[in-house]
């Protein structure tokens, strides 16, 4: 995907988004597999080390930085690309997102104290009784997804559900969507290595790091939750680098399903870039 982003950034003369959520903090290095200092300094990006994990960043906050972003860039140029990534940040971007009442900052802190003391089960439960309706629908692997429509529920006194009208913003430039079509037996193949990879960049070594940091949002995520648990003796290193693997896997197929809801996607071979450039130059 970066490789890609980089050669239409290029070919257009423009500068490239990152929804990648991960992507955004600066703490999250290795973990994270973000563009090398080659790849960045290939094209200008925004969103890669944007913000500290100590800030609370939401996809709602996303959609509005992001915004302001592409609209001053379309002040100097034609096309923006933008990569991820995260289908919900892309799609916050694309879409919109529904307009929500604000929550309550310390709901928040007491639910990821829950989470930490009692696990993802318990937030699972209540989320269950709170709102089954957004339950049902919820990446139930995703602690921030679910803590979310709880803290919203008990913030509140209604539910998420309720406020979801999947309504569709009017935006002020054209979209085309371009999907990369990976062999899922490659892709699984290619997961795995770049986990050892990780693992053999000092992975470890970044996760002790952020250790005193680990019951913020950001950090409940793949390549840094399994560590925190193999640091706790929960876990043996193995163990925990097979999570990692496994999750990753998981994760990355729940996109590709995620994405592939999507008849607005076109799709091409990862190694298609000349058809991609006909198809875009087009179709723009």
């Amino acid at each position: 995907k970066t490789s890609l982003a980089i050669q239409l950034a290029r070919h257009f003369k423009t500068e490239i988004v990152s929804a990648d959520s991960r992507q955004f903090f600066k703490e999250m290095e290795i973990g994270t597999a973000k563009p090398s200092t080659e790849e960045l300094a290939a094209a200008p990006h925004h969103f890669i080390n944007s913000h500290s994990i100590q800030t609370f960043f939401s996809t709602g906050d996303f959609e509005i930085e992001a915004m302001k972003t592409i609209n001053s860039l379309f002040k100097n140029h034609d096309q923006v690309v933008m990569v991820g990534g995260s289908g919900l940040y892309i799609n916050a971007v694309c879409n919109g997102l529904d307009d929500l009442p604000e929550t309550d900052l310390l709901v928040r802190e007491h639910l990821n104290r829950v989470f930490a003391e009692q696990g993802l089960e318990e937030i699972k439960n209540q989320l269950r009784e709170a709102d089954p309706e957004y339950y049902a629908k919820v990446d139930q692997a995703n602690p921030q997804r679910m803590i979310r429509g709880l803290e919203f529920f008990l913030s509140t006194g209604t539910k998420l559900s309720s406020h979801l009208t999947n309504s569709k913003k009017v935006r002020p430039f054209n979209i085309l969507k371009i999907g990369l079509n990976m062999d899922r037996s490659l892709l699984y193949q290619q997961i795995n290595h770049r986990v050892d990879l990780m693992m053999e960049a000092g992975l470890l070594e970044e996760v002790r790091l952020l250790v005193p940091y680990k019951d913020l949002n950001a950090l409940n995520t793949v390549g840094y939750s399994e560590l925190f648990r193999y640091l706790d003796a929960e876990l043996t290193l193995q163990e925990a680098v097979e999570q990692i693997k496994q999750n990753t896997r998981r994760f990355a197929k729940r996109q590709l399903t995620w994405f592939r809801k999507d008849p607005d996607t076109q799709w091409f071979e990862p190694n298609a870039y000349p058809a991609i450039l006909s198809y875009l130059l087009k179709n723009l």
